[in-house]
């Protein structure tokens, strides 16, 4: 019996240490913590967007502290990401830019017109082929801007708080691309 026990306590000993600081949804290991500059981001919630049944993507947001007031989020002028991992091939570079296009239209309330470019630079990094498995990352800091990251790649840098609230607010406004998805990055 001492064997048994010892044997357990030391296998919890040795589970390797990215899996005592990650989370896993929907099959893809979400790491708790992502680093912006020289802010260390702490998982705030993650969830999966689907549509018909099928999982498209998983969701993660990342804060400098947990919040769950969506408002209060997209509004901060702090430190944070939202972090997307492909998880199907029925995800296509045109369906990704509409989308996109159809959140920042719910998240503005139908006023794109100011930031009218930024989202053309934002949808331009959708312009090669996405695959299951690609990775993307928004990074907001609010001295440089968004960063666009695909797969490790930076892809692109929007300036503007008000191209951030409207970027952020396609997940978390009052009609964002999923619901649930909203609550579960919300941490609900």
């Amino acid at each position: 019996m001492k064997n048994i026990i010892l044997s357990f306590i030391i296998s919890a000993l040795i589970i390797p240490s990215s899996v005592l600081y990650s989370r896993i949804v929907s099959g893809i290991e979400i790491p708790e913590t992502l680093k912006s500059n020289s802010t260390q981001l702490i998982l705030n919630g993650a969830g999966v967007r689907e549509k018909f049944f099928m999982d498209l993507y998983v969701g993660a947001l990342y804060l400098k502290k947990k919040d769950k007031v969506a408002k209060a989020i997209i509004n901060s002028k702090e430190d944070m990401a939202i972090r997307l991992y492909i998880t199907s091939s029925l995800i296509t570079s045109k369906k990704m830019r509409n989308a996109v296009n159809e959140g920042f239209e719910n998240s503005t309330n139908n006023n794109t017109a100011p930031i009218k470019k930024e989202i053309g630079e934002f949808t331009s990094v959708f312009k090669d082929e996405i695959k299951d498995g690609d990775i993307f990352e928004m990074i907001y800091t609010d001295s440089l801007g968004t960063s666009i990251i695909k797969n490790g790649v930076p892809s692109a840098l929007i300036k503007g708080h008000r191209f951030k609230e409207a970027l952020f607010g396609i997940w978390l406004c009052e009609e964002p691309a999923q619901k649930s998805l909203k609550e579960d990055m919300l941490g609900e």
